[in-house]
């Protein structure tokens, strides 16, 4: 969860605009929760833009107008039917808390072969693999130019790149750096959680060497 402070506001043609005070993380479709601003701005809304330049309204086409003589970083823009509040200071705060839930515990299961009793430590553990592999998952996509939604899966390729790097963390509970726990007296093979098939699946980009 992040949460920003908002510096200025205003309200044309039934979209209000915030302009915050350092750059986010939102992207467009995002749900975010506008606090302590006024009664017009407060609430839950889900962002259909991010302007860089002043908002001028809409056309009679329905098309976002803005004016490109006057750059405005940091704004985020959302629909609220209210009447038109010309952009003043302001004070609040917009906070973005994604959760993704592309996989849920029982697909990860049938992605290992096993069966995991609830309640049971096993179990926490693997519900925070989940949880932490589809937050990770989402965030890498999305730090790569994707604008994906929270709640379903971009297709099969990022579901299973998901169940396997989801897979691979609750695998590695017990182990040490780079190494699977094991007593075997062979040794243990290393551990990889994002595999480049992972990141194939996901559509990330390789990281970038020398």
């Amino acid at each position: 969860m992040a949460t920003y402070t908002v510096t200025n506001k205003y309200l044309i043609d039934n979209f209000a605009v915030l302009q915050l005070l350092t750059p986010s993380e939102i992207a467009v479709g995002s749900s975010i929760v506008v606090a302590s601003v006024d009664a017009t701005f407060n609430g839950s809304y889900v962002v259909r833009a991010l302007p860089q330049y002043l908002f001028l309204g809409v056309d009679t086409e329905g098309d976002l107008l803005y004016d490109y003589n006057i750059p405005i970083a940091d704004q985020v823009l959302y629909a609220k039917t209210a009447s038109d509040v010309e952009r003043v200071a302001a004070s609040g705060t917009v906070t973005y808390a994604p959760v993704c839930t592309w996989v849920t515990a029982a697909q990860v299961m049938s992605y290992l072969g096993i069966t995991i009793s609830d309640p049971s430590d096993d179990y926490t553990l693997l519900t925070q693999s989940v949880s932490a592999g589809n937050q990770f998952c989402y965030r890498r996509r999305q730090e790569s130019g994707y604008i994906d939604s929270l709640t379903t899966s971009p297709g099969g390729d990022a579901t299973l790149g998901t169940l396997m790097y989801c897979a691979a963390l609750w695998r590695s509970r017990g182990s040490i750096e780079a190494t699977y726990a094991t007593f075997d007296g062979m040794g243990s093979a290393p551990q990889q959680s994002l595999t480049p098939i992972v990141k194939q699946l996901l559509g990330i980009p390789r990281p970038a060497v020398a």
